[in-house]
């Protein structure tokens, strides 16, 4: 089937749906329905009944009796206070980023781009430690000023903005750098000042999109486990953190599942918000090619601002990147290789295999993760492409559940349930990469969904008129136009696998670890050896992961405004 015969074919009909029918959108929807009923609703419904059903009978009341628990109430109050503060600081920090990113051309660009994005796929309790390296007590502030203070709270709020600096950057971004400019010079050409022309034209378009990026954020902080684990201790618990605890370390199931269904609500009532949001920034909007609007900067004002984007990035990222490769320089004879050839030992006892094996398995598992992850995401992101009712919507949020209910109930769920045939899965190598491609699907449809959709529908139509079957139709119509967007959703899946760390904890095997749990369960050990260990694995992880993104930024389409 020629393309161009296509288009000619699709002109003697009247514009169509977006997407696939009902019938059909039901047959996309049941794989990755199945896959999230077998390896989420299962494993997390399983963890709350077994906490609620004592003895034969639903005890509710226990919710009651939970939540009025002084230090439960605190760790509430503390979620909720540290997601809001953290969300505001990363808004006022990232705002001007996605402005400059937008809106400028300088060089070295895409690598400023992909350094930015790093963060983001770290394992959260390398970057726990990295920041109590750097602002945390005895660390290199404290060094510097010599003033003790207790900076626990803003390292916890510093190192949320570094992870999701990247969310605001490239959502907010992505819209930005597609509104019309010449909107905002017409209300200046009418006598707007600057800031009226920006407030009263562009905020507006924005909205919406800066909207979705605060909700992603506030999801993201408040459901923070590993850094609030590494630099909170005892004090300062979110309720990740506080599940993890009742779980594995008191095992008692009925507080920690009163707090999982707390979670589940909580994180339900934002996805909702999320996706109307979402419908909003898809409203018409006049958009322009991205590589129109970005130009040199001009005037001192707007090299100023570049500056300040580029000094913000040096400080907030940068740093405690450099401070992750220096401490695993600084070996006990001064700087060196030395804590990466102990990699290759395993008499540290901290695994059954030496901790190099972790790249491997972590790359192995990756992509098996990946491949799952893009099979379900594409399928889903496929259904969804029509905008149509409470069915698709509600199925829009169930791909969502997985960024913000709690990943530990997730793992620990997997153990409890898939342990009987056909199902038994406990001993089997797949349990990792099924849960790595939970926390994947999402990123894939929200990467997907947005190019699916801007495909004329007349060209599926008129490529069945002409005799092409459903797959041949996506194969010659859909698949040459999202081909780059599948490409950078496998490439956000990938990297996220790398990186996953709530669910993996529980799953993942001493004698193959991944590198995140290998990193953790060095961290939890005594002595220099084992810290600097850690701190070589997070340095190759963290090389990985800016390779990896930096290819990713050389297919990444401009056209495209998806989610991440």
């Amino acid at each position: 089937m020629d393309l161009a015969r296509t288009e000619v074919a699709a002109k003697a009909k009247p514009r169509g749906g977006a997407g696939p029918g009902s019938a059909a959108r039901l047959g996309l929807m049941a794989l990755p329905v199945a896959f999230f009923a077998l390896f989420f609703a299962y494993p997390v419904t399983a963890i709350v009944a077994r906490g609620l059903h004592i003895d034969g009978v639903w005890r509710f009341g226990r919710i009651v009796d939970v939540l009025g628990q002084s230090d439960i109430r605190h760790v509430l109050w503390f979620t909720t206070w540290q997601a809001l503060a953290s969300t505001a600081l990363t808004l006022l920090i990232a705002l001007p980023g996605a402005y400059v990113f937008a809106r400028f051309d300088f060089p070295g660009k895409q690598v400023l781009r992909a350094v930015v994005t790093v963060p983001f796929v770290l394992p959260t309790v390398v970057v726990g430690t990295a920041f109590l390296a750097l602002i945390g007590r005895g660390g290199l502030f404290d060094e510097l000023w010599g003033v003790r203070l207790d900076t626990t709270v803003w390292a916890i709020l510093l190192a949320h903005v570094f992870f999701n600096y990247a969310v605001v950057v490239r959502t907010v971004g992505g819209l930005w750098s597609q509104l019309d400019p010449r909107q905002e010079e017409a209300a200046r050409m009418l006598g707007a000042s600057r800031w009226t022309a920006w407030r009263t034209v562009t905020l507006p378009a924005l909205g919406p999109a800066v909207a979705a990026a605060a909700l992603m954020v506030f999801l993201f902080t408040f459901t923070s486990f590993g850094v609030v684990q590494i630099l909170g201790g005892p004090a300062y618990s979110t309720l990740e953190v506080e599940i993890y605890r009742q779980t594995a370390q008191l095992l008692d199931l009925p507080t920690a599942a009163v707090l999982t269904i707390v979670q589940f609500v909580a994180v339900g009532l934002i996805l909702a918000i999320h996706a109307w949001t979402v419908r909003r920034r898809e409203s018409a909007l006049k958009l322009v090619d991205a590589s129109a609007v970005a130009r040199r900067p001009r005037g001192a004002g707007q090299w100023t601002l570049l500056g300040a984007v580029l000094a913000t990035v040096a400080l907030l990222i940068l740093l405690p990147l450099g401070v992750l490769i220096q401490r695993s320089l600084d070996g006990p004879d001064g700087c060196g290789f030395t804590y990466y050839r102990e990699l290759t030992s395993a008499d540290g006892g901290a695994f059954l295999v030496p901790p190099i094996e972790a790249i491997g398995n972590s790359l192995q598992y990756a992509v098996v993760a990946t491949a799952i992850a893009v099979v379900i995401g594409g399928l889903a992101a496929a259904a969804l492409t029509r905008r149509a009712g409470r069915l698709v919507r509600g199925f829009d949020a169930l791909l969502m559940l997985p960024l913000g209910v709690s990943a530990v109930t997730v793992g620990f769920g997997f153990l409890i349930t898939l342990d009987k045939p056909p199902l038994d899965l406990r001993a089997s190598w797949i349990l990792v990469p099924l849960a790595q491609a939970l926390v994947g699907v999402p990123f894939v449809v929200r990467t997907m969904l947005p190019v699916l959709r801007a495909v004329d529908g007349r060209l599926r139509e008129a490529a069945a008129v002409l005799g092409a079957s459903p797959l041949r139709a996506w194969r010659e119509v859909d698949l040459p136009m999202v081909r780059r967007a599948l490409l950078i959703a496998a490439g956000f899946a990938f990297a996220v696998s790398l990186g996953e760390f709530g669910a993996t904890v529980f799953i993942a095997r001493s004698d193959n670890p991944t590198l995140p749990v290998a990193v953790a369960r060095l961290l939890g050990r005594a002595g220099d050896l084992n810290y600097g260990q850690a701190m070589a694995l997070s340095t190759i992880l963290m090389v990985v992961c800016a390779v990896f993104l930096l290819l990713l930024e050389r297919v990444r389409t401009e056209r495209t405004t998806g989610e991440f």
